[in-house]
This record gives structure tokens, sequence and C-alpha cells, in this order.
């Protein structure tokens, strides 16, 4: 009997020891028998691979039990069994983990060296945690008293260093030091990166870098790459991706940049993606301006567009407390059809007017139900509904907005210089209606407002703008 068992453990053993070549191979060769191509692949690929995220806390939670049951076996037997236990768990994590971030880098399309190298940390991480499951015998047996331990430290090493690559692909690589008080940078003498441009002081390196090197180049610079896109140079910007030129100089309705980025937030191939918030209105405007004028590296201005660079945001006024009223607001939001969305958290920040569900409805009569609460609201997005200049005598009574969405509407301007005396004003879109020059004269005493929006109207400029007007003018 006891012969029987002895050659059932060998076997055992010589099992576990096939098996586990058999995996290490598995995963040292999983990078060159599926290919990272750049090329997006099937959906059931993506859908699968999105739960990385969520699986890759298991082997994480566990790897880090296990010491303590090792350290608690000390005075209780039993928990070392636990820790074995543990191990063989963090195992089967790692590499379903392993499987999983790679179904959503390949299924995904993504490239780059940070996909790569966070690759092969979990891989490593995977054959170390292996590691510690097969020499953990020989330590409890006093045969190798310092390797398991050694390598139990070694596994935490890339634990971190995978979980710290990870984290970058998702948030950037400054993600961590960002924000690292300013001895402590210095001290590890982190440096922010800065792009080579070759012209410091164009329009490119000054305004369009800038956006999509903060909205883009994570998931479309050197450490990621989707669809084999790059957006961190602007030869790169230029070059496209798989699938081919994403900005054609001079035809912004045919470059798939803008395209991509004016999708409705729920389109699956609206951008930014993986839910970063849009493009701010005037930084969409500067890349169309940009780009139908050429989309030169050189250039310093563009035709319809002055930026006034002397203008600095200051804090943000606060509004009242309208906690009080909010069965009121309700019951007005229900009437209009509209919904007044605070702009944080904190009430102090202000209510935004947003007529999306009900552009084809709502009017001057309906704007004028909302007076009541004009102490609070700081931003209306009126853009394609039906009011007309009868709405300035309405939102002239607003005096904490800081934006006018008009784009779309049926105003021609008369009566705006009722608006003259907004002092928070420093955004205002009237793209697309009939104002003229005349009529957006009183505007030029706006000290604050910064973005005028004027495409397509009859206000739109021929030329440059006037150097004369101490306000932000775009005419895209």
């Amino acid at each position: 009997m006891g012969f029987s068992n002895v050659a059932s453990k060998s076997r055992i053993r010589n099992a576990a020891r096939i098996l586990s070549l058999l995996v290490s191979a598995g995963l040292l060769l999983l990078p060159s028998i599926f290919k990272l191509d750049g090329k997006t692949h099937a959906d059931w690929q993506q859908f699968l691979g999105r739960f990385h995220p969520l699986i890759v806390h298991l082997p994480i939670s566990l790897i880090l039990l296990v010491p303590l049951f090792e350290f608690a076996g000390r005075f209780r037997t039993s928990l070392r069994e636990a820790a074995v236990v543990m191990l063989s768990l963090s195992l089967l994590g790692c590499m379903s983990a392993v499987a999983l971030g790679y179904l959503l880098a390949y299924g995904g399309g993504e490239t780059g060296a940070g996909i790569t190298r966070h690759m092969w940390s979990g891989i490593a991480l995977t054959l170390g945690v292996l590691l510690c499951l097969l020499l953990r015998p020989f330590w409890a047996s006093g045969k190798l008293p310092g390797v398991y331990p050694g390598l139990l430290g070694c596994v935490f090493l890339l634990m971190a260093r995978a979980a710290h690559q990870g984290g970058s692909l998702t948030h950037g690589d400054d993600y961590l030091t960002q924000y690292l008080p300013a001895p402590l940078k210095r001290l590890t003498q982190i440096r922010p990166a800065q792009p080579v441009l070759s012209v410091p002081d164009s329009f490119y390196t000054e305004h369009i870098h800038p956006v999509l090197d903060a909205n883009c180049v994570a998931c479309h610079g050197e450490t990621k790459v989707k669809g084999g896109l790059r957006l961190d140079t602007y030869a790169l910007l230029m070059k496209g991706g798989s699938d081919g030129p994403v900005v054609i100089p001079g035809q912004p309705e045919k470059s798939v940049l803008l395209e991509r980025v004016m999708l409705p937030l729920d389109h699956k191939k609206f951008m930014p993606s993986e839910g970063k918030p849009p493009l701010k209105p005037e930084e969409i405007t500067w890349i169309k301006a940009w780009v139908l004028q050429g989309a030169s590296p050189t250039v310093a201005s563009l035709v319809g567009v002055t930026i006034n660079e002397k203008f600095r945001e200051t804090g943000l006024p606060q509004v009242g407390d309208y906690s009080g009223r909010m069965a009121e607001i309700v019951r007005v939001e229900k009437s209009a059809g509209v919904t007044l969305v605070p702009i944080s958290k904190h009430l102090g920040d202000g209510l935004i007017l947003n007529t999306v569900n009900a552009s084809t409805t709502f009017s001057d009569a309906q704007l004028a139900q909302f007076e009541s609460f004009a102490p609070y609201i700081v931003e209306v997005e009126l853009g394609r509904t039906r009011v007309t200049d009868a709405c300035f005598r309405t939102l002239a009574k607003f005096t904490q907005l800081r934006a006018i969405h008009l784009e779309g509407t049926l105003v021609t301007g008369e009566d705006l210089a009722q608006l003259s005396q907004l002092s928070h004003l420093t955004y205002f879109n009237l793209s697309g209606t009939k104002v003229t020059a005349k009529a957006i004269a009183p505007l030029s005493s706006m000290k604050n407002l910064r973005h005028l929006y004027l495409y397509n109207t009859p206000a739109q400029p021929a030329l440059a703008a006037p150097e004369t007007l101490p306000v932000a003018r775009s005419s895209l």
C-alpha cells in the first residue's frame, strides 16, 4: 500500500511538471501564434476581452493573501494549506487575465510598446506564480529554504509592474506622477514629457496638438496604438491608420477624425471612446478650421479664427442653493420636455438647460418658463430649437450665464445688445443663423467673451478676424 501511494504521488508530480511545461510554452508562444497586427477582429473577442479589467483584480487579491497565510501557518498549520489553495487560484486567475487581456488587444486592434510591455509582464507574473507553486513543496520540506520566499518577492514586484503598466494604458503614463508633490518630483527627477515639434509657434503646435495629446494619444500614441493610428506627431497624424488617412487637407467633411469626434455620444464609433468626455465645441472648431485651411504644420494663424491669448480663466462664480426648489424644477422640466443638468455634484457650480430631447418643439414661450431659475442656470443649450430674437429678452435675465448655444436657430441678432450685460459670458455660438456683422457689434464690449462662433452666417468674416475685436471669433 505504501509503495502504491509513493507511485501515485510520483505520477501526479510528473503530470504536474508536464502540464507546467505545456502552460509555460503556450504562454511564451502566444504572441507568436496570434500576432498583434493592429487590425480589429471578431466582436466576440472584444466582448470577452473587456472582462480583463474585472478578472485581473482576482489574482492580485489572492497573491496578496499568500504571505499572510504563510505567516499565519507558523501558528496554525492548517492555514499553510490555504496558502497552496491561494497560489493555485492565483495561477488560474493569472492565466485567465492574460488570455482575456490578449483577446482585448487582439480583437480591438491594439498595438504599441505599452501593450507589449504589459503583455509580457502579465506572462512573466503568471510564470512566476507557477514556479512558486512548483517550488513551495521543496521549501516546506526544508530542502530549498530561501528560494520560495525570494521568488514570492519577485512575484510581488512583477505584479506591481504589470499593474502600473495597465494603469498607464488606461489613464496615461503620468497617471501616478501627474500630481506628485514638487519636492518628490525633483527627488525622483520626473519631468513631464515634451513633444518634439518642429514649428513651436504654429497653430498646430499651439492648439491642435494639445487637444489630441489630452484626449486621443492615450489610445493612439507610442504606448498604445488602436487601429494602427497614432496621433502623437504631425507626420503620424497625416499618415493615418489601418483604414487609411484620417485627415484630408481642405476637406473636413471627408476627414474621419472630425467625423468621429462629432458623432452622437452613444454611437459605437464616437471618439474619444471608453467613456472619456467629448471634445469641447471650440476644440472641434479649431480642428475643423485647421483642416479646411490645409492642415498645415507651419501656419501660425487661420482665417476667421482669433484666440484671445491674454484671456485667463478665473474661479467660476458660484450660484445660490437651489436644492429646496427641486420639486418645482422637476415639474417645469416635465412640462417643457427638457432637463436642468447639474454642472457637478457641487450645487454652487450651477445648472445647464439642455433641450436636446425637445429641440423641434422648444420655443421662446418654453424658455420663459425658466426665468424663475435664472440665478442658477450657467449654460443654455438651445441649438436647433425654435427660439427667435425674442429669446434675448429672456436670456438677459440669466445673469450667471457662461455659455449660450443658439446654432441653427431662427435668430437674426435683433436686440442682441441686451446680452451685453452678461459679464460672465465666455462662449457664444451663433453658427447657422442669420446674424449680421452689425448685429453682433455690441458684443465687442464684452471683456470676458472668449469664443464667438459665426460659421455659416452673414457675419462670418471673409478674412482674418479684425484685430480690434477683443474676443476670439471663429468662422467655423
